[in-house]
Formats: C-alpha cells, structure tokens, sequence
C-alpha cells in the first residue's frame, strides 16, 4: 500500500471513530414471570417493546454518549430497566450534554408494563397484561395491544393507539390523540389543544368520558344499556356518534357555541347568545351530557 492511501486510510478511520465510539451496544437478559411487572425509563432516544413466549426479558440497543449507566433492578416478579444519566455540575437535575439512548425490549406478552419518558419516542406492540401505563412529555406514542387496561399520558408527544382493552383512559396536552380498536368498558379521552379522535370499533361502553379546551373531539362509539356519556369543551368542537337506535336521555348547554342533536328542540334565549336542549332517545336507558362554553357540538346517530 503507497503511503499516500495509508494516511488516507488513518484519515478515514479517525473521522469514523467518534461514531463507532458514540454508543456502547446492550445485550441484557433477565428472567420475568410470564404476569410479572416490567417498569422502563428512558429520558431521550427510543424505546421499543415488543413480545415473545419466553419468561424473560431481553434488553438490547444501544447506550448513547455521556450516558452513566443501565441500571436494571428487582427480581422475576418485577423488573425495573432505567437510564441513569450523570448530575450536572451545579449538582441539579441530569446532565444535557449526553446523547440518546435506544432501548429494544422483548417482554412475556401478559407482563404488566409501565414506562416513563421525557422526549424519547416510545413504540410497544402485542402487550396483552393486565395493565400498561405510558407517562411521556415530549416524545410520540405508539401502541398496539391488548392490555386489560391502559393509561396513556403525553404533554406535547402525539398519541396513536390500536388497542383491544377493556378500560383506556388517554390524555395529551397539545399531542394529537388517536385512538381505535375494539373497546368495550369505559373510555376516556381528554385534551388542552390537541385534537382527539376516538373510535370504539362499533362496540359498546358503559362510560364515556371526553374533555378539551381548545382542541376538536370526535367520539364514534356505543352506548351500553345504562350507560353514560359525558363531553365537555371550552372553545374546541364536540363530535359525538353514536349508532341509530341508541337509548339515553340527552341533555345539551352552552353559552355561546351551537348545538345540535337530530329531533330535538334547541332552545335559544331570546336575547344574548347561547342554547341547549333535553330529549329522549328510545327508553331513554342510558345519559348523554353536552357542555360547551364557545365550542360547538353535535350528536350524530349513524
């Protein structure tokens, strides 16, 4: 080799060292009962789940730069994974100066699953434990399961959620939230100025309950015999459909927006903005409660 293409060579390798050396790869394995409870924490980067038969997680991808340490901890019947960044120097808070970290995790499928994040986006498909709880401020959400209940919270991150469950209670601050799948005991879904879009796959739930201030709301699920419907926005928009030949008695108020509910008489005051309306749909079994401060809203039977 001419010495010109040897120090090309060095160059070159010197110039690829920093990526090569910018992550330590993970190769972890640690028993789990097959319903035990797995908690993950992850500050900035990824993490992703996803399941297999086997009674034992397995914890792979990469640390980034600057990173302390993985700490995992507990025993078979509940696990905690953590990324421990180093204090800043002032001794406050965690140091910024790291990069991210990639966690990639296969879990027993009926584990028990809880995950916090700050910006790192978080991706879990096949869960089907007892519970899943997901507490993210800035990252993006993804979800497809069957977990018995969910609890889904993000402040700016979008959520996007496929879930076969019994109980969802979701929530973002200005993340849009989607959701859908075959949903079938109580729902809620609530927003500051995000948008929510909820879809129960045509099945029917005992409790649904939607919020927003500033973000739109659309809400196509089933109404249980008994069952209950409340929504309520500031200024977002309110759109709830429900199929034909629901029973609920149907209530609606708001000081200035518009409403609207097929065969009912919206009353309007005379003078000065605002409407509402009461009516019975069938026997009248279940109850739906409209609120609505300059939001508009309409009930759709579809």
């Amino acid at each position: 080799m001419t010495r010109k293409l040897i120090v090309l060579s060095l160059l070159a390798a010197l110039v690829s060292a920093p990526a090569a050396w910018a992550a330590t790869p993970i190769n972890q394995t640690r028993p789990l009962d097959k319903r035990g409870h797995v908690s993950i924490e992850n500050v900035k980067g990824r993490i992703q789940v996803r399941t297999w038969d086997k009674e034992q997680v397995q914890i792979t991808g990469s640390l980034g730069k600057g990173v302390e340490k993985l700490a995992i901890e507990g025993d078979e019947n509940d696990l905690e994974i953590r990324v421990e960044y180093p204090r800043r120097d002032s001794g406050w808070g965690r140091d910024d100066r790291t990069e991210p970290t990639d966690l990639i995790l296969m879990v027993p499928v009926l584990a028990e699953l809880e995950i916090e994040s700050v910006s790192a986006t978080v991706d879990v498909m096949g869960v089907g434990g007892n519970s899943l709880d997901i507490d993210s401020v800035s990252g993006d959400v993804t979800v497809a399961g069957a977990p018995r209940e969910a609890n889904i919270e993000s402040v700016s991150g979008d959520l996007n959620l496929t879930l076969n469950t019994r109980d969802v209670d979701a929530s973002s601050v200005s993340g849009d939230l989607r959701l859908k799948g075959k949903l079938s005991g109580e729902l809620a879904v609530e927003t500051v100025s995000g948008n929510i879009d909820a879809d129960s796959n045509g099945l029917k739930l005992r409790r649904i309950s939607a919020g927003t201030v500033s973000g739109d709301v659309t809400v196509r699920a089933g109404l249980a015999d008994g069952g209950e419907l409340r929504a309520e926005s500031v200024s977002g928009d309110l759109h709830l459909r429900l199929p034909k030949g629901t029973s609920a008695r149907a209530s609606g108020e708001t000081f200035s927006g518009d409403l609207k509910a097929p065969d009912a008489h919206i009353e309007r005051p005379k003078y000065g903005p605002g409407a509402s309306f009461e009516h019975r749909y069938g026997n009248g079994n279940g109850g739906i409660r409209i609120e609505t401060f300059s939001g508009d809203a309409e009930l759709i039977f579809e």
